[in-house]
This record gives structure tokens, sequence and C-alpha cells, in this order.
């Protein structure tokens, strides 16, 4: 252990909640055959570990990569925004390791709020002026955290009015059979039809696509659409 990362251990070891560790081990679903099993938390909120991590700007990889590696979920997230911070302090090529160190350890983000709170801020950053091949690869991982990653690091590029990696990695991965990667590709369309409805609408419509996608990506996708339109597709009758 380095002496930042023990220090950050023993800041959140104090505040541990017995009552919101039976919560969240439901929440993240952590009992046998769930996507979260044998997962083990502390019971801390993310603003609670993110105001622990907060100060420490330029951190070692070293504190990260004892971070991400251990069992405690609460942890392994301070790990990860950890990684963010020095991700974000770092200009230029200084930025890289912490990209590489990300990508060298996709697996340690293994439940959907470590990827969330993190992947677009770093993967997609590193990636938006470079080949995005790494996505690809990631999509066509056997692990869910994997996929999930490719698809929602593309929030950085729809930020940046760039849909065109999302649309691919949504097509690519839009019959994914769990139901965390529907959400995950639904909430991708949704973020470009945000900023451009036309757009996430030719994607739906074309090949008809939204008539055979999950039920879940669908709900997700639309849910910012007018009322008479969303129900049009709801019901199958929507066209071009």
């Amino acid at each position: 252990m380095t002496p930042l990362s023990t220090s950050l251990r023993e800041a959140m070891a104090k505040q541990t909640s017995p009552e919101k560790i039976r919560v969240f081990s439901r929440f993240f679903k952590t009992g046998p055959g769930q996507y979260g099993e044998g997962d083990q938390f502390w019971g801390l909120s993310v603003p609670t570990v993110r105001a622990l991590v907060k100060p420490h700007t330029h951190p070692d990889l070293d504190d990260i990569i004892d971070l991400l590696a251990d069992p405690v979920h609460e942890v392994r997230l301070a790990g990860g925004l950890l990684l963010v911070n020095g991700y974000q302090k770092a200009k230029g090529a200084a930025k890289e390791p912490f990209y590489d160190c990300y990508m060298a350890n996709t697996t340690r983000f293994n439940n959907w709020d470590l990827v969330d709170l993190t992947c677009y801020n770093v993967v997609g950053d590193w990636l938006y002026n470079k080949d995005r091949a790494p996505l690809f690869a990631l999509a066509d991982s056997d692990n869910l955290w994997e996929q999930r990653i490719a698809m929602v690091s593309t929030m950085y590029f729809i930020r940046k009015g760039d849909y065109s990696t999302t649309l691919a990695l949504a097509d690519k991965l839009l019959h994914h059979t769990h139901d965390l990667m529907h959400k995950a590709v639904g909430w991708m369309l949704r973020e470009v039809g945000k900023r451009d409805i036309e757009v996430e609408k030719a994607f739906l419509l074309e090949g008809d696509r939204y008539r055979t996608m999950p039920r879940t990506t669908l709900r997700y996708a639309i849910e910012r659409f007018p009322e008479p339109e969303r129900l049009l597709f709801l019901k199958g009758m929507a066209s071009f």
C-alpha cells in the first residue's frame, strides 16, 4: 500500500454504515448470479468519496493502481476518481500514462457506477482526436464492463457534437443480451437526441432498428421525444 492509498482507506473506513452496506449490496446486485456478485461495500455515498479524493489532484499511478485492486467498491471508486483527477490535471502527453492505466485496469471498473463516473473523462477525452479502435476492441470483449466502457466513453464525443462513434457502437451493441447494456445504449442515443433529434431519429428508423431493438433501449432512447412521436415509436408506427 502507498501512503495516500492507506490514508484514503483509513478515512473511508471511519465512515462505514452498516445500514447503507445492506442497501448498497442489494442495489448493486451482489447476490449469487447477479452482475455485482461478491462485491463488498462500506456504505459511503459518491459525494462522500468525491470529497475525500478531491484534495489529491496529482496522484501517483501507484496510488491509483493500489486502490483499484481493492475488494471494496468505494475504495475502487476512489481509485477511479483519483485517476480522473490525475488525468485532468496532466497536460499534453503527460495524460497518456493515466489513459494507459485505465485501459490496463478496465476489469477493476466492475460495476456501472464505476464505469459511468470515470470512463468518458479519461478514455473518451484521450481518444477524441485519435484512432478510436480501442473502443471497438472493448466492445468486442466478453466482459460486460469493458463493453459498457466502450459505449459510455462516447459521451465525451457527443458533448463535442461528434456522434459517429456513438452510433457505430450502438449499432454493434444493439442486441446485447444484458439489461445494463440495453440501458447504456439507450442512454447514449438519448444524449445524441438531446443535441440533434433528427440524427437520433434517423438511426432508429434506418432498417426499422427501433422495431427490433430491446424495449428498454428504445424507452431510454426516446424518453425526451415529444409525447405524440414517442408513442408512435412505442407502437411501431414511426416512419421517415
